[in-house]
């Protein structure tokens, strides 16, 4: 059903709300932005699922990456010009220039790198219009893990106990496996 890349832009594509939401980040014009996380991974799961109605997500994440305006009333800004042009979205956007100060991490040089570093490798996923209006998807930690609906940790979450500690603390804590019942969740820590 979903091999490839491809065939997960295709699935965005075809979702109007899914290409609305999309198309009223890219009208804020911002440098190195992405729409990620669950936004894009509950989508895959859903549809490999044969759900007909699509999972809430709690947020819709936008981020970029600007580190000449690192303050975060900027981002309360751009929530609210967000919130203007769709209203009953869950907005949350976010400038990683400065995220990693509140994640207690080395700096990250993008916001691709910021993806890599997700906790999970099926989250670490975005999307985005291009300056020509095409659809682009990003999968710093591939593509595999989301569509084989298998949850395990980014390479950079199994780096230490504390990152570990974070990830185990976030299966238990999102529970998604009572959403999709088909995923397999690979632990670090055995409980």
């Amino acid at each position: 059903m979903l091999k490839n890349k491809e065939d997960v832009i295709k699935l965005i594509q075809s979702d109007e709300k899914m290409m609305e939401i999309i198309k009223a980040a890219s009208t804020l014009n911002l440098p190195d932005w992405w729409i990620c996380a669950g936004f894009i991974r509950s989508k895959i799961w859903d549809t490999l699922h044969g759900f007909n109605e699509r999972t809430e997500t709690p947020d819709v994440d936008v981020i970029y990456f600007d580190n000449t305006n690192i303050n975060e009333n900027s981002e309360k800004e751009l929530e609210n010009k967000l919130i203007s042009i769709i209203p009953n979205i869950p907005w949350s956007v976010k400038n990683e220039a400065r995220m990693h100060v509140l994640n207690n991490l080395p700096p990250y040089t993008s916001s691709e790198d910021a993806i890599s570093k997700f906790p999970e490798t099926a989250t670490a996923l975005g999307v985005k219009l291009d300056k020509d209006h095409n659809l682009v998807l990003t999968s710093p930690c591939g593509i595999d893990d989301v569509i084989n609906l298998e949850l395990k940790p980014t390479p950079f979450f199994i780096e230490t106990k504390e990152l570990a500690a974070i990830y185990e603390e976030r299966i238990i804590k999102k529970n998604w496996k009572a959403i999709w019942h088909k995923i397999k969740v690979h632990h670090i820590i055995d409980n």
